[in-house]
């Protein structure tokens, strides 16, 4: 009886970690460290390259010179990823499709800095900058490591060191 009794209680607190959508770049799927399917890498990408381009049009008109300055560098750099990315996944659109606007969890925490203004503004983009930042990391640590798509794997393993450095870029912006 003890046995099934236990067997029952693991399978209950197990179920959670199955329900995690596989993409997942946060919570338990990033700490087991599941693999990344090539469709969520790519959709996560994508929604990643977005937010930071958009927050970042949002930095170039309330920040202060600090946040302008990092936001040049950050719609460029991200407005390049995404059309790179755009060009691997053109062949296999019907596969793959790119989204075509935010999701809306990224569309919230725009909406929250689209209210700010000042050094408001500036602390809450650097701050959403580095958690942006970190997910879009262990996104491509995690992909370029179980991805499947030898092409996207290059291409995860190629914007590392710049998403890794435009993580401390914030980080040193934020404090």
């Amino acid at each position: 009886m003890k046995p099934a009794f236990a067997f029952a209680v693991l399978m209950a607190i197990s179920t959670p970690v199955y329900a995690q959508p596989s993409g997942g770049k946060t919570g338990v799927n990033a700490v087991i460290g599941r693999s990344i399917s090539t469709t969520d890498f790519v959709t996560e990408l994508a929604l990643s390259d977005m937010f930071e381009t958009k927050s970042s049009e949002l930095a170039a008109v309330r920040g202060d010179q600090k946040a302008r300055d990092f936001a040049a560098t950050m719609i460029e750099d991200h407005q390049k990823s995404s059309s790179e990315l755009s060009l691997i996944v053109k062949p296999h659109i019907d596969q793959t499709p790119l989204p075509l606007k935010l999701d809306k969890g990224h569309q919230a925490r725009i909406d929250k800095l689209k209210k700010l203004d000042g050094a408001e503004f500036t602390k809450a983009y650097f701050k959403e900058q580095v958690a942006a930042h970190e997910a879009a990391v262990s996104l491509l640590e995690r992909f370029g490591k179980s991805g499947s798509d030898a092409e996207l794997k290059a291409f995860a393993e190629k914007l590392l060191p710049g998403i890794r450095h435009h993580l401390e870029m914030a980080k040193s912006n934020a404090t």
